[in-house]
């Protein structure tokens, strides 16, 4: 809470006091969490903390930033506690202090230190929100890729840099300890990311030793989940805003939209019983035997149309989602891929409607307060596509349905990483793959030439896949260019 106690604080205005602890007495730590972002603060520590609440248990959080220190320097002046400002599409705001947190470290500055934590035995879990590349996987198949610089750089060194690194080095120690394995939770936007991750940790477990990779197949757990809740980066002007209107000073706030969706394998390690994880039933989380169906829901008709209306939206000049499908040609189009293109690709949930999930996703889309931007969404797509879009281009396919929408979508993600929008404005390109996408855009010349240059990433495109959707893709993109997006889509529809 506010530390009402104190004198006001050096440097902050004098209505305003800093953000600290309540006094209730804090959990010990249970879970150690990999790349501690915004979602992540929003949304797992949230579904944590309530669980704590109401059944007890230590389930305290140490996070860990694998790049840099700013979460930690930011958190670290208020005692690692930050509000949730949940964000109503009447406009108004309710704010939560969350307090399971209980400390930040920074991988590149004390590696050995992220280890000591991770290999302690009171860790039982240690969850993961890295993004699609914090892996160093393979996006078009999920191996492991063994030419990252990081991962080539774990096999080498004594203390690591990535997460699989960090996850197989501190399962090692747990074993020559002769403590359990933790179980590793990803919260990750990938299909079946329980078995991703496995994947990636025990390809690199086998490196270094193949009995220790088969006493992590043997005795680990890697359940998938399916995560939902929009999570709009925090710009510092809401820090500002927030402190006026709250009375206190958050330095890291999180903003996020009031829905939120956890569905999670109840698959944990069982050497802990009991005590193995949280309440997350009790906190509202869905405990399934098989999260696949609804992983699948939410990457193609969520994920899948956000990255569409994404680069699309802001190659016709749309900043947020909300002013996207305001406008009323992309929200035909995003309800054509609904109807047309997604739900017919996959089988639903039992018991789920995907028409009216459909719909509360429109609405979910269209709040205004809710500022989440096209280009923050655009971000890493090389990553993305394959699991958001391809996979249900390539199921269409071979049931023999056309879809357009998702072929424009992809023609829209070309025109985008070659840099410039309609208007001939600079793109800032957020990818681990922008120099060499914008490379192959500029070298080529003719439209054919750098659809062919684009589809040929093989981190991307397999080779099957590139084939098959070359002439409609090539349609799609000299559409886009000679008409621009938004005229494009209504020519379409």
């Amino acid at each position: 809470m506010v530390q009402s106690s104190m004198s006001m604080e050096a440097g902050l205005p004098a209505d305003e006091q800093r953000l600290g602890r309540s006094g209730a007495a804090r959990p010990d730590a249970g879970i150690v969490h990999l790349g501690l972002g915004a979602f992540y603060r929003a949304f797992g520590a949230v579904y944590v903390e309530d669980a704590v609440r109401i059944s007890g248990g230590d389930w305290g959080i140490i996070g860990v930033s694998l790049q840099s220190p700013g979460t930690r320097d930011r958190l670290a002046p208020q005692d690692f506690v930050y509000t949730v400002v949940t964000q109503n599409p009447d406009g108004g705001e309710t704010f939560r202090k969350v307090e399971i947190v209980q400390e930040v470290l920074v991988a590149p500055e004390d590696p050995e230190a992220v280890l000591s934590a991770m290999s302690d035995p009171a860790i039982r879990i240690v969850t993961l929100t890295v993004t699609e590349k914090g892996y160093c996987h393979d996006p078009a198949t999920g191996a492991l890729n063994f030419d990252h610089p990081d991962i080539i750089h774990d096999l080498e060194a004594a203390l690591p840099r990535s997460a699989p690194g960090f996850l197989v080095r501190a399962l090692e120690r747990r074993r020559d300890a002769g403590h359990p394995p933790f179980t590793v939770l990803t919260c990750d936007n990938l299909p079946e990311n329980g078995k991703l991750v496995r994947r990636a940790v025990l390809d690199l477990a086998r490196k270094f030793d193949p009995a220790l990779a088969d006493w992590i197949a043997s005795d680990g757990r890697f359940p998938s989940t399916m995560v939902d809740r929009i999570t709009p980066a925090t710009k510092p002007e809401d820090i500002d805003r927030l402190a006026q209107k709250i009375g206190y000073r958050d330095e890291a706030p999180v903003l996020c939209e009031p829905f939120r969706q956890w569905v999670v394998e109840d698959d944990f390690v069982p050497a802990y019983g009991a005590e193995a994880r949280p309440d997350l039933a009790g906190a509202g989380a869905e405990m399934v035997a098989d999260v696949t169906p609804y992983e699948n829901m939410k990457l193609r008709m969520l994920n899948g149309t956000h990255s569409s209306l994404a680069y699309l939206g802001y190659l016709a000049g749309h900043e947020t989602i909300a002013e996207t499908v305001g406008d009323p040609v992309f929200a035909g189009y995003v309800k054509r891929l609904w109807r047309d293109e997604i739900i017919p690709s996959f089988t639903a949930p039992e018991g789920v409607d995907l028409a009216a999930y459909a719909d509360a996703l429109f609405e979910r889309y269209s709040n205004p307060v809710i500022r989440h931007r096209t280009w923050q969404i655009a971000m890493d797509g090389s990553q993305k596509l394959p699991q958001r879009i391809l996979a249900t281009i390539a199921d269409n396919l071979a049931a023999g349905r056309e879809c357009p929408g998702l072929v424009l979508a992809v023609a829209g993600w070309m025109r985008y990483v070659g840099g410039l929008d309609e208007k001939g404005q600079p793109i800032e390109v957020r990818d681990p793959l922008a120099d060499k996408l914008r490379a192959l855009s500029d070298a080529a010349g003719a439209t054919e030439q750098k659809v062919a240059g684009l589809l040929g990433v093989r981190e991307v495109f397999s080779a099957r896949l590139a084939a098959d959707i070359s002439t409609p893709v090539t349609a799609a993109y000299g559409q886009l260019s000679a008409l621009g997006a938004r005229k494009a889509i209504e020519d379409m529809l």
